[in-house]
């Protein structure tokens, strides 16, 4: 008796059938259109003439906000340089599990996986064609924030060890990226485990080190090159059902956030809430209090819930050192903190979105206030409060920025702009479909500008933080910086409360009802 086995066609062979497979998949629509590739150059286009070139020309007649002679370069940058590689490695397999370079259109994926050609042959090219892109904006990015924000590159002392040192940081964020999705958990976890090990010796040793700055360039090249024939080597043994699940879910996600409902390319990628159910009842049968509820619904997401427990408290010293108005450049310590709690105040659980669907299914729920804004936000509200106020309180403690005097006014500006959050954060939540007014052109002669008013919406809550920022550091005062927020919030949740269909009018009648 005997068995025949598959025989694995040539390479040039594989070549030609994933290539023809890719033509009849281009004819069915799948290829860009020239039409499809106008509009985004000329988005490009706009934001290089209205804001990239003005930027680069006021930066080139200004003096950098940052110096690297701050950070002692070339002699202190090994630390600096491995603490960005292992945030970048990290940053790279987080999104590499979401959305990995091997996310392809479902149809062409299942038309390779029904053929017998190996993962390798048809998903080889795309993975390299992606990483040289992804390396390629990610050391186009680091080199233009480098440029913009520091004086690196105004001194051939710096600059070539500065390229050189861009240039391993892109190599290592485009192999931690496939490293992410082609290999398992504990794979990831292995190797976020020895980059954050040898970072520390690398630091420690390269910090003493009189051409530590070369040391810092060559480390994340090293890194890259340990890290990518690995990743490249795991593609045929690549689980192909979990591919195409992230394949198909990336494909619903695209659709949503092309037709302008961006929130809901987002909840796609929300963990499902698992765990603890009965931990929100107490033994008599009844429910435990908002505050122990919303523990429990937050616990109930531990990723999100540590994320948040995280950037609540740096958020809360970065704002406190901007709102004390010390050092150099507070006004953008204060807009980090800012954003940093208010993508904080998003991960303290999901009640946000229950308070949604209970405003928004008014007939289901019925219109009855009673204590649905307590039980919802009373654990946003505390978390969010609580965090970044301790974050702050560290960093009196330990006066690192506060000047002597200017203690109550930080105070003042730092609950403000805890209030703007927290405004801003429910404008967010209560968002619903794409407002059918938005999509009618503005006529300008520049163009139609429309598409700015669907960002706007898009991110509603970091315009409203940052420009609240803005508006709040205008004000000389304190107090009328926290009055402004405070309005800019009311106006906020007035907001909100239209978009779920409450009304000004029946919002009265509908409290003294409650």
């Amino acid at each position: 008796m005997t068995t025949t086995r598959p025989v694995a066609p040539p390479a040039s062979e594989a070549r030609a059938r994933v290539q023809a497979v890719r033509q009849r998949y281009a004819r069915r629509g799948g290829r860009a259109t020239v039409r499809g590739r106008a509009y985004p150059a000329y988005l490009v286009a706009l934001f290089t003439v209205f804001y990239l070139v003005p930027v680069v020309h006021a930066r080139s007649t200004s003096p950098a906000p940052f110096s690297v002679s701050s950070v002692d370069f070339p002699a202190g940058a090994a630390p600096l340089v491995c603490g960005l590689a292992v945030a970048v490695c990290w940053g790279g397999q987080l999104a590499g599990r979401f959305w990995g370079p091997l996310v392809v259109q479902p149809f062409l994926l299942h038309v390779l996986m029904s053929t017998d050609l190996s993962p390798a042959h048809y998903l080889g090219t795309i993975a390299r064609r992606r990483l040289a892109y992804a390396g390629t904006v990610t050391l186009l990015a680091v080199c233009s924030a480098a440029y913009l924000a520091t004086d690196l590159f105004d001194r051939p002392g710096t600059a070539l060890p500065g390229l050189a040192v861009t240039a391993g940081i892109s190599a290592v964020a485009a192999a931690a990226w496939l490293w992410g999705q082609v290999r398992a958990v504990r794979d990831n976890f292995l190797l976020a485990g020895a980059v954050g090990a040898s970072a520390l010796v690398v630091a420690a040793v390269g910090g003493t080190a009189p051409d530590g700055h070369w040391l810092a360039a060559l480390v994340p090249a090293l890194l890259a090159a340990a890290v990518g024939p690995p990743a490249f080597r795991a593609l045929p043994s690549i689980d192909l059902a979990r591919l195409a699940r992230e394949s198909a879910r990336a494909s619903q996600a695209r659709a949503y956030a092309w037709t302008g409902t961006l929130h809901h390319a987002l909840d796609l990628y929300r963990p499902e809430p698992r765990g603890f159910t009965s931990a929100l009842i107490r033994t008599d049968g009844s429910l435990r209090g908002y505050l122990a509820q919303g523990v429990v619904r937050a616990l109930r997401t531990p990723g999100r819930a540590a994320a948040a427990a995280v950037l609540l408290p740096v958020g809360g010293a970065s704002l406190t050192h901007g709102a004390a108005g010390s050092g150099s450049g507070p006004e953008w310590w204060w807009a980090a903190g800012s954003v940093g709690v208010y993508l904080g105040s998003g991960w303290v659980g999901e009640t946000w979105r229950g308070l949604r669907d209970e405003l928004t299914m008014a007939p289901l729920f019925g219109e009855r206030w009673g204590g649905l804004p307590a039980r919802a936000l009373a654990w946003p509200v505390v978390a969010v409060t609580a965090g970044t106020f301790l974050g702050g309180a560290l960093m009196a403690v330990f006066r690192w920025c506060l000047p002597a005097g200017r203690a109550g006014s930080t105070v003042l500006l730092v609950a403000g702009s805890v209030v703007l959050v927290l405004g801003a954060r429910f404008l967010r939540e209560m968002k619903l479909h794409l407002p059918l007014e938005l999509l009618l052109p503005v006529i300008t002669p520049f163009g139609d500008l429309s598409g700015l008013r669907v960002v706007a919406w898009q991110f509603d809550g970091f315009v409203v933080v940052l420009t609240g920022v803005a508006l709040m550091n205008a004000v000389p005062s304190a107090t009328g910086s926290a009055v402004l927020a405070v309005c800019l919030a009311a106006g906020c949740v007035g907001a909100g409360l239209r978009r779920t269909g409450w009304a000004h009018r029946g919002l009265l009648s509908r409290l003294r009802r409650g």
